[in-house]
């Protein structure tokens, strides 16, 4: 059965039962605790911790899914993948264990020619939580298990919370006993290998209180509404039923592992190294898939570099399989055609994603090359000191600030004769990772802490009443007053508190728009309005600082928006719209925007695209958005579902969560459509005008736009013109002129740089010839000290001079300080041979100070009397070898 089969069978079986089928969220997830969606059930996270009513009773989904914590793991056991999706099935109050435990059993084990996967039923073990006697007797009459195959487990295993207060509840696994070829016999507890885990069904029935860890912390009581959450691997059913070893080996991707080892020239199954490393590439390519169609681009933080990282992987693994040609353009074509069936947007998109993936390919490929001059260096060292082993801090060096992966570090320094210290890199590895996971936590907790009271707030009242929309003033009354430790009954003049409001006319910062401005007014208050967020759905917190009287609870107050910020703000958002449409229209449809933010006066905009804009497509995109303002395009909202909205082809932004409703802006009708929550103008031509003032890169493949729009617009503009006629009349030319004048006076620089460089060379060849024939005699050694006016590079520079100028058949030695406190030592290969090192004496002289290369070293910060010492001590030094 194919895996799409699967996958449409799970819907169709969970519909037919009063389950309303629920899209795929994309992968990033606006959750702040997370980069990515990691379960089936992250989308439905609001619902569970009563931040949001659910929209139904009855949820089922296909999850698209991503984990990066163990992707060290991926290829080496048949359990883990970076991308995997999971059905699950969602009750919200409904239904509860007993009918979650009959589906699960009646769909897994029902005959294939109904509807079902017909899994052998003798061979499904399911563990419970040792407590859940409940769960086991259900097991034992829905499914007729004898108890042999229902397994207590412990907290560990078979208790789930979210990490955080909160609901939590015991949860029951389903496994597959795959036969004595797969492993030892005994039940899941003995062998999760040979018995794989398909399914997992979470009770939701209790609230959890504060506590580290899965278990130890308290249980608070029952849950008003008990729930349900389940979980079936997608990857792991089509193991069973397509009857292959492991999740790399299914049809959604062993094509591209097949397509991998062909490329390769190596044999699947011949060599178990290679296979992990095959295993890699099918995993990662498919996965790198999935993140670029959902909208996330290769970067050096958060979601992008977590893309990064896992392109970069599967292009290493085809490294060290021996092909070392661009491999995604090869491999990305394959994993398309396996997932365009579940995912039609992938096909529509892959365009972008070649583009992308190229660029990021093509990136890392130039990486490889400068790691590899690093690494050559540091090889060359460690053998000039008669070393055998490259330290783990220079191998961390190269994977942290070169993207050069261990496995290559350690291949190239075997072909060099030299060893790695891995126990040393390991070490650092593990220390970054425990950093990541201290943010994780951090990010994890931060977010439980900071909505606790706000939740409260929220049951007590209900949603904000928001009016952004439609009016920039409202009569609001104060629900809710927090400080920095919770609660608090007033706020003082100087205080910055947070102020929920029963209605608001502000705008929360999303979907790149900034904030309002603007403030709060009441009959013994004044207060600025610095900051407004929806730190939970449905409900509006502003950050205010009291500047006049107090503010108390349930005051009723005048809440008025900046008027001139609003429109400022309303020009902006429409100006990106403008921009985007523009970008699109001039360079095609792959230059999607990725990202934005605006605020009045300013836009800035992110989008896909290989190499910098020229000059004349700068000119034919700004052209093209001023035309828009021109034309005076209207300017239109519409509400729709998703799947209409879609059908029309609105742009959407990928990490924003979107109701059953959507919000379509049209500007100019088709020219302009984008789903956005965002504040705008009536007519394009309240924009003003829209002026790019920059364009550049932000990583691999990935370009920013930044444009001045409304009144800012003009008079950066006007800034321009007074610029350039200031030069103009600088130069005593006609503004036509300017180019090629300036483009004169540039040419004449460089020719005086030029002629600079060379006097200086003239003069450093004349003085090193005269210290080299006067330098001193110490100890065997011909030793010259001496001082430059100038910079450290220039102390060098004469410093080799003088050194190349020494008879090479005696050992010499000459040290050049600066008047800033920069000394430079350099060895002829004689004095080396005779075991001095520049680096030892550098750090002699400078109390451990500085250092470089047994030929060649410096140090600095020394001031002017430092350098007079350390020349003067020169000759003891070297006296002492």
């Amino acid at each position: 059965m194919r895996t799409a089969d699967i996958r449409s069978r799970f819907l169709d079986f969970f519909a037919a039962r009063g389950h309303t089928v629920v899209p795929s969220a994309p992968l990033p997830t606006p959750d702040p605790t997370l980069l990515f969606v990691n379960a089936g059930m992250v989308p439905f996270k609001p619902y569970f911790a009563g931040e949001a009513p659910p929209p139904w009773e009855r949820a089922t989904s296909v999850q698209k899914c991503v984990r990066t914590l163990d992707i060290e793991e991926v290829g080496r056991t048949t359990r883990h993948g970076s991308f995997f999706q999971m059905n699950g099935n969602f009750s919200f109050g409904d239904y509860f264990k007993e009918e979650a435990v009959a589906y699960a059993w009646e769909l897994s084990t029902s005959p294939q020619s109904e509807g079902g996967y017909g899994l052998d039923p003798a061979r499904i073990w399911v563990t419970v939580h040792h407590s859940d006697t409940e769960s086991r007797s259900i097991w034992r009459r829905v499914a007729g298990l004898p108890d042999e195959r229902i397994v207590d487990r412990g907290d560990e295993d078979n208790f789930w919370s979210m990490g955080v207060p909160g609901p939590c509840g015991p949860c029951s696994e389903l496994y597959y006993d795959r036969g004595p070829a797969f492993g030892r016999e005994g039940g899941p507890a003995v062998d999760e290998d040979r018995y794989m885990e398909f399914w997992n069904l979470v009770f939701m029935q209790y609230e959890r209180g504060a506590g580290p860890g899965k278990s130890g912390y308290p249980i608070l009581g029952e849950l008003p509404r008990r729930n349900i959450d389940t979980g079936m691997g997608l990857e792991r059913m089509a193991t069973l039923l397509q009857g292959v070893d492991n999740l790399y080996e299914i049809d959604e991707t062993r094509p591209v592992l097949q397509r991998a080892a062909e490329l390769a020239g190596v044999r699947y199954g011949a060599d178990p190294e290679a296979d992990v490393r095959l295993r890699v590439v099918a995993d990662h390519v498919r996965t790198g898939l999935m993140l670029l169609a959902d909208g996330t681009a290769p970067g050096n933080e958060g979601r992008g570099y977590v893309l990064r990282r896992i392109l970069r992987r599967a292009v290493r693994s085809m490294r060290l399989l021996g092909y070392e040609d661009p491999a995604l353009a090869e491999l990305l074509p394959v994993a398309r055609d396996c997932m365009a069936p579940s995912y039609p947007e992938v096909a529509d998109a892959y365009p972008r994603i070649a583009e992308q993936a190229g660029a990021e390919e093509d990136a890392f490929r130039s990486s490889l090359r400068q790691g590899t001059t690093v690494l050559d260096t540091a090889v060359a060292r460690v053998k000039e000191s008669g070393g055998r082993s490259l330290p783990g801090a220079q191998a961390f060096l190269l994977h942290d600030t070169y993207g050069f992966p261990i496995d290559l570090t350690l291949e190239m320094a075997a072909e060099q004769g030299v060893e790695v210290d891995r126990e040393g890199f390991t070490a650092l590895m593990n220390e970054q990772r425990e950093r990541a996971r201290a943010d994780a936590r951090a990010r994890k907790a931060g977010g439980a802490v900071d909505t606790t009271a706000l939740r409260t707030v929220l049951d007590a009242h209900g949603p904000t009443d928001w009016r952004a929309w439609d009016t920039l003033e409202t009569e609001s009354r104060v629900i809710a007053l927090l400080g920095p430790a919770g609660p608090v009954p007033v706020a003082r003049t100087g205080d910055v508190v947070t102020v929920v409001l029963d209605r608001t006319p502000f705008y929360a910062e999303s979907g790149g728009q900034e904030s309002d401005a603007g403030v709060l007014s009441g009959a013994s208050a004044e207060a600025e309005v610095l900051d407004v967020q929806r730190p939970l759905p449905g409900l509006v917190a502003h950050q205010v600082r009291v500047t006049a009287g107090e503010l108390a609870l349930d005051d009723t107050v005048h809440a008025a928006v900046d008027a001139e910020w609003r429109l400022g703000a309303r020009q902006a958002h429409s100006g990106t719209h403008v921009l985007h449409a523009a970008l699109r229209e001039v360079l095609g449809p792959n230059a999607l925007q990725s990202g934005s933010y605006n605020r009045p006066g300013h836009l800035r905009l992110d989008f896909p695209w290989r190499g910098a804009l020229s000059t004349t497509a700068r000119s034919e995109i700004e052209e093209a958005a001023n035309r828009a303002l021109r034309r005076d395009l209207p300017v239109g909202v519409r509400w729709m579902t998703l799947p209409e909205a879609k059908e029309i082809g609105a742009l959407a932004l990928f990490d924003e969560t979107y109701g059953e409703k959507v919000r379509v802006v049209e500007i100019g009708g088709a020219w302009s459509r984008e789903l956005c929550g965002g504040t705008h103008v009536d007519r394009a031509a309240q924009i003003g005008t829209v002026a790019l003032t920059s364009e550049g890169s932000v990583g691999a493949g990935m370009r920013r736009l930044e444009a001045a729009v409304g009144i800012e617009g003009f008079g950066y503009l006007a800034r321009e013109r007074d610029l350039v006629a200031r030069i103009a009349d600088q130069l005593g030319a006609p503004r036509a002129e300017l180019p090629d004048r300036i483009a004169g006076l540039l040419d004449r620089l460089k020719a005086a740089d030029r002629e600079n460089a060379r006097l200086k060379q003239q003069a450093t060849s004349a003085r090193a010839g005269g210290l080299a024939g006067a330098a001193a005699d110490v100890n065997g050694v011909r030793t010259v000290t001496t001082t430059v006016s100038g910079t450290a590079q220039e102390a060098r520079a004469l410093a080799l001079a003088v050194r190349d100028r020494l008879p090479a058949d005696v050992p010499g030695a000459v040290a050049v300080g600066t008047e800033d406190g920069a000394l430079v030592l350099t060895l002829n290969a004689r004095a080396r041979q005779s075991g001095l090192n520049a680096s030892d004496l550098v750090k002699r002289l400078l109390d451990g100070r500085g250092g470089g290369s047994p030929e060649t070293a410096q140090g600095g910060g020394l001031g002017r009397e430092g350098v007079t010492a350390a020349l003067t001590a020169l000759p003891t030094a070297l006296a002492a070898g």
